[in-house]
């Protein structure tokens, strides 16, 4: 469990917004993780797939969009190449805005001790906890 947990904290790492808010990178590789880390039942697990399946969908079309960017912007000057940056700027951030509201789905349906878990985790690896909107 301890090499889970470890594993839990390098992956809460790799992906920080600027804020440094502890995100759950729900679209990585492995969510069994996350189901063993906040010991998920399978209601929860089922929901977590549906969020990453809609997450993939997403994240594609962001994705397709960064592409056709890169393939369409003109990149001769340095004008048009500071442009092409701001442009891909902000599709970078509307990424990082997509991956943390899904992030943020998946901690609603948190019972009130695995939130807790989640607190705690995220304040031992020195991040803030997304707030959940009371409901």
């Amino acid at each position: 469990m301890k090499t889970l947990v470890c594993f839990f904290f390098c992956s809460m790492l790799a992906f920080t917004t600027s804020a440094q808010e502890c995100i759950l990178g729900i679209g990585g590789k492995d969510a069994e993780t996350l189901v063993k880390v906040f010991q998920m039942n399978e209601e929860q697990s089922q929901k977590l797939e549906t969020l990453r399946a809609e997450l993939e969908v997403e994240t594609r079309l962001i994705e397709d969009e960064i592409k056709l960017l890169f393939d369409t912007h003109p990149q001769s000057t340095p004008e048009e190449l500071t442009t092409l940056a701001d442009k891909y700027k902000k599709l970078e951030a509307k990424m990082a805005r997509t991956s943390y509201s899904y992030d943020k789905k998946l901690l609603q349906i948190f019972n009130a001790k695995q939130y807790e878990r989640y607190s705690s985790l995220c304040k031992e690896a020195s991040r803030t906890p997304i707030a959940l909107d009371p409901q």
